[in-house]
């Protein structure tokens, strides 16, 4: 697996990758001992800076969704078991980046289900509506309300400068996100502009959390219209080339 990840990333898309994760941690460290900033500046600090920060390795890493499937869901769950183990010895910056890569890995693996390009595309038009049904009335709502410690301590924690208090994005979000950028490196498609999109709206969302003064707002929308609008235009073609082969299909029968 070593080898394999290590032929797959660049040198560069390596070192970043490293150098990264590391800032991470470190910034994990000493977030609470840094200045507190207002809540407009705090929310500003972590919806430009820190969420994109968290966010990129999984672009930086997106070349690994290339290595075989079964080495990445073995990946996913020894991070997993990492996870699970730091957590009981300490919950830590250690523990939430373990867990973000078992969440980024699982992703990986997961495109590897879809055959064709539409069923992703049908993925994200289905998926923001069950995560906003699930957030407004469904299982998200229950335990982000009746069991607030289990959301806490199975979501990805983005430190905010000066507070003990976190962000919290869910696993679907970072395992959706992972599947869909590696879906627009397997099928050739927009792949940075795609994380720009997401990202974006991803931020968007944090913000307008902090603006209506909501507990949390439904964030697979952002992620899955950040995969729609900037692939658009591939994604209809492919629709409609797929729709001509089964109605080829259809007619050969005959």
């Amino acid at each position: 697996m070593v080898g394999g990840a290590a032929s797959v990333l660049s040198r560069l898309r390596a070192v970043g990758l490293a150098a990264l994760v590391t800032a991470l941690a470190a910034f994990g460290a000493v977030a609470e001992e840094l200045p507190g900033l207002s809540e407009g500046w705090a929310v500003a600090v972590v919806a430009v800076l820190v969420l994109p920060a968290f966010m990129a390795p999984i672009w930086l890493a997106v070349p690994l969704a290339r290595v075989r499937a079964t080495w990445l869901l073995v990946a996913a769950a020894a991070a997993g078991l990492a996870w699970v183990g730091l957590f009981f010895a300490g919950p830590g910056v250690a523990s939430n980046l373990a867990k973000l890569a078992c969440f980024v890995l699982f992703g990986y693996w997961f495109v590897s289900l879809f055959e064709f390009l539409w069923w992703l595309a049908l993925v994200g038009l289905l998926v923001p509506w069950i995560d906003i049904w699930s957030v407004a009335a469904g299982p998200t709502r229950y335990v982000t309300e009746e069991r607030p410690a289990v959301f806490e301590s199975v979501s990805v924690e983005l430190p905010v400068p000066g507070e003990t208090e976190t962000a919290n994005i869910g696993p679907p979000d970072f395992v959706f996100f992972a599947l869909l950028l590696a879906a627009t490196q397997r099928f050739r498609l927009r792949t940075r502009a795609t994380w720009i999109c997401m990202t974006g709206l991803l931020s968007l969302t944090l913000v307008l959390v902090w603006a209506f003064d909501s507990s949390g707002l439904p964030a697979l929308p952002a992620v899955c219209f950040g995969f729609l609008l900037p692939n658009a235009d591939l994604l209809w073609r492919d629709v409609r080339e797929a729709y001509a082969a089964y109605a080829a299909r259809r007619e050969e029968a005959k």
